[in-house]
């Protein structure tokens, strides 16, 4: 069922937004050459004790997983680009990491997700990176009252296929309020005009992400991290956003 926020909501809502972008921000300062998912991990573990949120992923347990996710932080390494269950790693020189980052604050979620490379870098890493927030920011400007759900999904889908990268479309954006995931879903493509026309007080969260050289994914033994078949790397870009009737507001924003 999909629900429509008044605007006395969409103003509870954005603690929760602020406190999402503050651990994320936290998070990008610590992941570094030497450091641990573990600590990443902890880091967000803690921030959620002192906030008193509480957390969308340690007891979560979809029928996808294998098992409940049993940590609050998803950390996707290099081939892996979804849902990374942390454990025991440290990470190395031009690693590509992913963070997925959602909790709850006074019973309203948002949901965010940020990439980034630690030590000397790819080009081709952060071309990736770069282009899935290239197409965040593309489908956020099309998430306007009157607008189609198609229009979103059609302008993320362009940046991807302009850039030569194929897209998969097993795993996308959905709606955000009172639980994580909710109606609707929001493909990473599709074709403009159609779909769910969208309407202010619809909160959604939008989230790109793309694979170097395949659209093919597959789940890891871990029953939760999902990666690319053929190795490739994956990035990841999210913001949890609401429709308004003028310009739409980005709960997670981290300026």
């Amino acid at each position: 069922m999909i629900e429509l926020r008044t605007p006395a909501q969409i103003e509870e809502m954005r603690p929760a937004g602020r406190f999402v972008a503050s651990v994320l921000t936290a998070l990008l300062e610590k992941a570094d050459v030497g450091v641990n998912l573990l600590e990443l991990d902890e880091l967000a573990h803690r921030m959620i004790r002192e906030q008193g949120a509480e957390s969308c992923y340690i007891d979560y347990h979809p029928s996808f997983g294998a098992s409940p996710f049993g940590k609050v932080l998803c950390t996707s390494v290099n081939d892996a680009v979804l849902h990374g269950l942390p454990h025991d790693y440290v990470l190395a020189d031009g690693d590509l990491v992913s963070l997925d980052f959602a909790v709850s604050v006074d019973g309203w979620v948002s949901d965010s997700a940020v990439s980034k490379v630690v030590g000397t870098p790819r080009e081709e890493d952060l071309r990736l990176i770069e282009l899935t927030e290239v197409a965040l920011a593309a489908g956020i400007e099309q998430a306007r009252s009157g607008n189609r759900m198609g229009d979103i999904s059609h302008a993320i889908g362009s940046v991807a296929h302009e850039a030569g990268l194929s897209v998969n479309l097993q795993f996308g954006g959905h709606g955000v309020g009172r639980t994580m995931h909710g109606d609707p879903h929001v493909a990473n493509d599709g074709r403009p005009g159609r779909g769910l026309k969208l309407k202010p007080g619809l909160v959604i969260a939008i989230e790109p992400w793309f694979l170097h050289t395949t659209d093919e994914i597959y789940i890891d033994a871990d029953g939760w991290t999902i990666k690319s078949k053929d190795g490739s790397r994956g990035a990841h870009s999210e913001h949890t956003i609401a429709i308004t009737d003028g310009d739409p507001i980005v709960f997670t924003a981290r300026d």
